[in-house]
């Protein structure tokens, strides 16, 4: 590991310009390329103090063994200088996006005497003219095969084209009619030129005045009786409008723009673009990409950017393209893709309307995309057992956690204070074991106390369980469902599973459910750093459990954080721990933010009793819990009511007169809990809200 002061460049130096830089390592290799509006104010942030630096760069920067530099006129210079060296020495901290399938082509071979229509994959060539990218090859071949019969152009490989001019005789499709047939001279090599280019036009988008031309001359036809030509040109209309079907019309049909949707998380990013000219979805392709830098969705952006436009021709980029956030600076980006269309180009977020109807289209598809990707790599054994031995590896563990339990803490500004508890066994969500706590010793914003008390509620509980079943050789697992006032509250609903049963062969209760908490974890996560770590490690030796380790992981930095230790461990990005540990935070914190959400939406839910006029919080708490659900103070006569210590006959009478008039399905809220009273009196089910931005 090399010290970044070793190779750094002495004090003026660095000239205060635009530019390049690249950092190489011992071998020469060059790892990093990055550009500069002031090269001087860039370099000298990667030599400050190492701990002030992102564990990314400060691992860039360790790593190299020299830095060097390449002076440009502007930002627009320095900008194209980055992609040609990123191209050029691949290197390995720059964010690289790799596609996540290899997208098929509609080609057009301009660049040939006779052009030929066909699906390409893979680098794009000179002279070649290309439409798409098209989600599968058959879309692409059934569209070309509508379109043969008004543009018969020439489809077949060069030998299939070099044999039927050897012989003399056409191919199948020069008999049918769905190709003009060059190879035998029945039409010119300029003609069928023209007639490739009125393709290519047709596909860009230029469809209303070809389709009226030939609606013109199918009237035209049809005054002068030539019935059977204007039946041909009335097929080969409806041929077009098919073909046209194809394409989803989503904008103004002089609309050409390229929507980019970026999903992220610390570690990956999901790119996703949708190319729309004429107002209809032309193509859609994405990509997937480590984030082995410290980056912005703006930079996320612009990298998508070079990507996407850098071996592009001209004609490619389109005149407006639409992003989730713009790269810093913006001008020089916009300049380029300027540069290489030759003439301006809108680079912009889309504000309202229909364009910011599509890029949140364009948006879920770049989540799912992220998620699907998770779930490929997620669902490799291969690679969940490499995680899990990293983990054991790095904390020191002396077996590989089979089961591991996260816990996170979620509030909003102090109220509603909930926690969260999921479970991973063998690197895999058991969605049927995650558990949901409300804090009930206080209110607040205090994670360190939260964290304390929901650890000692679940390991109590689990010596309670253990005391119950006596000595077993197996260590037992539980799927209960426990309400909020308890040790617990209830489990999230989860979908079948599977895998075989972990509950088989373990102590039940008496009406044959699993223990409560019988099962403990080999590791305990914590959603925070050093002092929530210390509180779950102090409960769990309060209560004498020696044998669960403890860590944390920290959002910020992605550091794991261990008791009693001054400093964190930091495991490679690359690591299939650290992303395994992350899956299992990320998946705490949701399902707190979750229940968080609900309880806030229960207490905020409206009663019938809060419209009525001089009805406290103290006499309407007094009445439901009197009565024990809103059903049944509805039931009750005039003199039932006033029997509730503090309500008058007055108030009774305007209480029952609100009631009669309230929809009887309008539910109760308790005020002082939030919890929502149904006329039932059965307990509310879990409200899905997914809204607002809470911790």
């Amino acid at each position: 590991m090399a010290d970044p002061s070793s190779y750094r460049p002495k004090p003026g130096q660095i000239p205060d310009s635009p530019g390049v830089y690249k950092f190489r390592d011992e071998h020469g290799r060059v790892i990093y390329v990055g550009k500069a509006k002031s090269l001087r104010q860039r370099l000298a942030n990667y030599f400050q103090d190492l701990a002030g630096l992102h564990p990314r760069t400060r691992t860039m920067v360790t790593t190299a063994a020299s830095v060097e530099w390449t002076v440009v006129t502007t930002e627009v210079e320095a900008l194209q200088l980055e992609y040609t060296w990123i191209k050029e020495f691949d290197p390995r901290f720059n964010v690289k996006y790799r596609d996540d399938k290899s997208y098929p082509y509609l080609a057009v071979t301009l660049n040939e005497e006779f052009p030929r229509v066909q699906v390409m994959r893979g680098a794009k060539k000179k002279g070649v003219r290309y439409f798409g990218p098209y989600g599968h090859a058959w879309a692409i071949r059934e569209t070309v095969d509508l379109l043969l019969r008004v543009f018969p152009v020439r489809t077949c490989s060069a030998g299939v084209f070099k044999r039927s001019a050897q012989i003399g005789r056409p191919c199948l499709l020069g008999y049918i009619g769905k190709c003009a047939a060059p190879c035998v001279g029945r039409i010119s090599a300029d003609e069928h030129h023209e007639l490739a280019e009125e393709f290519c036009d047709f596909m860009a988008g230029r469809t209303g005045a070809y389709i009226r031309r030939l609606e013109r001359g199918m009237q035209e036809a049809a005054e002068e009786m030539e019935y059977e030509r204007a039946a041909r040109l009335r097929d080969d209309i409806g041929a077009l409008k098919r073909a046209m079907e194809k394409s989803a019309v989503v904008l103004a049909d002089a609309t050409d723009a390229d929507l980019i949707a970026v999903a992220e998380d610390e570690l990956e990013a999901a790119v996703q673009i949708f190319h729309v000219r004429g107002g209809r979805v032309r193509g859609q392709r994405g990509w997937v990409t480590d984030k082995v830098e410290a980056v912005t969705t703006g930079d996320l952006v612009e990298h998508a950017l070079q990507q996407l436009y850098g071996e592009e021709r001209g004609d490619a980029v389109p005149k407006e393209v639409l992003v989730p956030a713009l790269p810093e600076p913006v001008d020089p980006v916009a300049q380029w893709l300027t540069g290489r269309r030759g003439s301006q180009v809108s680079l912009r977020i889309p504000q309202r309307g229909d364009k910011k109807d599509l890029m949140a289209t364009v948006a879920r598809n770049a989540q799912q995309a992220l998620g699907l990707h998770k779930t490929k790599r997620a669902s490799d054994l291969t690679t969940r057992s490499r995680a899990l031995e990293e983990i054991a590896e790095a904390l020191g563990l002396d077996s590989v956690p089979l089961r591991i339990e996260c816990f996170d803490i979620s509030h909003l500004q102090g109220d509603d204070v909930v926690a969260s508890m999921v479970v991973f066994e063998d690197g895999l969500a058991r969605k049927s074991e995650y558990r949901r706590f409300q804090i009930k010793t206080f209110q607040g914003q205090d994670d360190v106390r939260s964290m304390h008390e929901v650890i000692g509620r679940r390991f109590k509980r689990y010596l309670q369980e253990k005391q119950k079943a006596g000595e077993w050789t197996e260590e037992p697992a539980g799927d209960a469902r426990v309400d909020d006032n308890g040790a617990t509250a209830s489990a999230v609903a989860a979908g079948p599973d599977d895998e075989p049963d972990p509950m088989a062969g373990r102590p039940t209760d008496e009406d044959g459910r699993p223990k409560r908490f019988a099962y403990p974890p080999q590791l305990v996560v914590v959603d925070g750093g050093a002092p929530q770590v210390a509180a779950a490690r102090r409960a769990l030796d309060e209560l004498g459990i020696d044998d669960v380790a403890v860590c944390g992981l920290a959002k910020r930095l992605e550091e794991v954080w261990l008791p009693e230790d001054d400093d964190p461990v930091v495991l490679p990005r690359s690591s299939e721990g650290l992303y395994l540990l992350q899956r299992v935070r990320d998946e705490a914190h949701r399902f707190a933010l979750a229940y968080q959400r609900s309880k806030r939406t229960k207490r905020l839910k409206s009663s019938p009793l809060d419209t009525v006029a001089g009805l406290g919080d103290t006499r309407r708490q007094a009445l439901l819990k009197h009565f024990g659900s809103l059903k049944k103070l509805r039931a009750a006569t005039i003199d039932e009511i006033c029997e509730v210590p503090g309500v008058g006959r007055k108030t009774a009478e305007t209480v029952a007169a609100a009631l009669a008039g309230a929809a009887p399905s309008a539910p109760a809220v308790n005020t002082a809990t939030g919890e929502i009273i149904e006329d039932d009196g059965a307990p509310p089910a879990a409200l899905s809200a997914e809204r607002g931005q809470d911790r």
